[in-house]
């Protein structure tokens, strides 16, 4: 008797639980969410349930000022940076004061997220701007953009408002001790407003008398030297000169030539000379070092004309 008597009332309450909820999700444009709980800010949009009152019932997006209104209440309700249990109360209070309800039995749950926008840009495969629902961390973030690109640098920049000052604040992030999982704490939680950047790597350019001049990627803690570059050139071609050139640029954009010994560096009598970014590392082609417009517009990212001032020739 008793077992019949539990499951008769465990079956009443499901079908009064049911009715409830086919009673609020039945009204017209609404949907059920199982968005997370999370604070909520202006463009985000609630579902406000009123039960046992459809006409009270509905969904309704945070104003740009943070609140929202209700049918029937005089005054807006402010929710700005409420979790939706916050604004239960509030919404059941608000009826309870402006006595359209007795005990008004109100639950509030997110459809959607527009105010925790994260954005994922630079040397990433595929920028993307997301929202930040539920946990999210920085490798997620990387990971929603496709990874990192091939030419990503040694560092990714997160930029996030610093609180109500208007002042935003920025975190450097090794990339390599990220990945490596060296130090988790470098895999930082977003919550939305943040911007992620990963800057390229810096360049150098290489030209001359190399088999592949190109543009290469500096690499970290000053590793990148001139035999590395030459290296990543895939070596000399049909000469060797004995000086080689850096042309290296100032803050003013201005050139600077640096001679170097390349053939001392290779038989060890002089230590390798460390490239920074922006250099231009030239090879002269059979005793005539001439810098080419197209090495100089790598370099500089100048026209024809501005890189016509830093052609030369020089007979060795």
């Amino acid at each position: 008797m008793f077992i019949r008597r539990s499951l008769l009332f465990l079956t009443l309450m499901t079908a009064i639980a049911a009715m409830a909820q086919d009673r609020i999700a039945g009204t017209p444009g609404l949907e059920m969410t199982n968005l997370p709980a999370q604070k909520v800010g202006p463009d985000d949009m609630i579902l406000v349930r009123v039960y046992d009152s459809p006409d009270l019932t509905r969904t309704v997006r945070i104003s740009a000022e943070g609140t929202i209104r209700m049918p029937m209440l005089k005054s807006e309700i402010p929710v700005n940076g409420l979790l939706p249990a916050d604004i239960e109360k509030l919404v059941a209070d608000a009826f309870k004061r402006e006595q359209l309800l007795v005990d008004p039995f109100v639950t509030v749950s997110v459809v959607e997220y527009h105010s925790r926008p994260i954005s994922v840009n630079g040397a990433v495969k595929t920028p993307i701007v997301f929202q930040a629902i539920g946990k999210i961390r920085l490798l997620d973030a990387i990971a929603r953009a496709g990874g990192l690109g091939p030419e990503a640098g040694g560092e990714i920049l997160i930029t996030k408002p610093n609180g109500d000052t208007g002042v935003q604040s920025m975190t450097h992030v090794p990339v390599k001790a990220l990945l490596n999982g060296s130090d988790p704490q470098l895999n930082l939680t977003l919550v939305g407003g943040e911007e992620v950047r990963v800057p390229p790597a810096g360049t150098v350019v290489v030209s001359g008398n190399v088999r592949d001049p190109g543009v290469f990627p500096v690499q970290e803690n000053g590793t990148t030297t001139v035999m590395t570059a030459i290296a990543q050139a895939k070596g000399l071609a049909d000469y060797q000169p004995k000086l080689i050139y850096i042309l290296r640029p100032d803050e003013r954009g201005q050139n600077h030539e640096i001679e170097v010994d390349l053939k001392a560096i290779m038989q060890r009598k002089k230590p390798d000379v460390v490239l920074q970014a922006k250099d231009l590392l030239y090879v002269p082609l059979n005793g005539r070092a001439r810098i080419t417009d197209k090495a100089v517009t790598a370099l500089t990212g100048t026209g024809t004309s501005a890189a016509t001032a830093l052609i030369y020739t020089r007979g060795r």
